[in-house]
């Protein structure tokens, strides 16, 4: 009996052990040109209070639901695995999606419609689930390529300067 259980078992595992080697398929490139400005993220790093997390994470939908009634996407959330004193990073994209007067408008008509706080009432309701909040604003997605490139036309267009500053 133990022995047909081990076998089925293994069996089992059989056509998952080559789905677990396949490698994942790389990214693109983040796309834009040389000539345009950098583009711009902010992460938003939470600490959560203690038993929030379920709450805190509903909120996001919530106004997840207010973003897709103007066809906008959902927060990009990543959950902590392992490793620093962080519980929820939010990426947001700086210019990812342009908000018309009109979006912002059905954005506050959908946030009012679902009982939603907003304002300054937003501002002390979301706070009862985190116990600390950063931001930290950054340049990118770019490739190390797309740096470099921008370092070495910096340089041909500044020849005998250096990027740092004098001592």
């Amino acid at each position: 009996m133990i022995k047909t259980l081990l076998i089925s078992v293994a069996i089992c595992a059989i056509p998952n052990i080559g789905f677990a080697q396949t490698p994942a398929k790389p990214l693109p490139e983040p796309s834009f040109s040389n000539d345009q400005p950098w583009p711009k993220a902010v992460f938003e790093i939470f600490r959560l209070a203690p038993g929030q997390h379920e709450a805190f994470v509903r909120s996001v939908a919530a106004y997840d639901e207010v973003s897709a009634s103007v066809g906008l996407p959902p927060t990009r959330l990543y959950f902590h695995d392992h490793g620093d004193e962080w519980d929820v990073l939010m990426l947001k994209i700086i210019g990812e999606h342009e908000i018309t007067p009109e979006m912002h408008a059905a954005m506050a008509a959908k946030t009012k419609e679902l009982g939603l706080p907003s304002g300054p009432a937003f501002f002390l309701e979301s706070r009862k689930n985190y116990a600390s909040h950063k931001d930290t604003h950054t340049t990118g997605p770019i490739s190390a390529a797309q740096w470099l490139a921008r370092v070495d036309e910096w340089r041909q267009d500044n020849l005998g300067q250096s990027p740092l500053p004098p001592k």
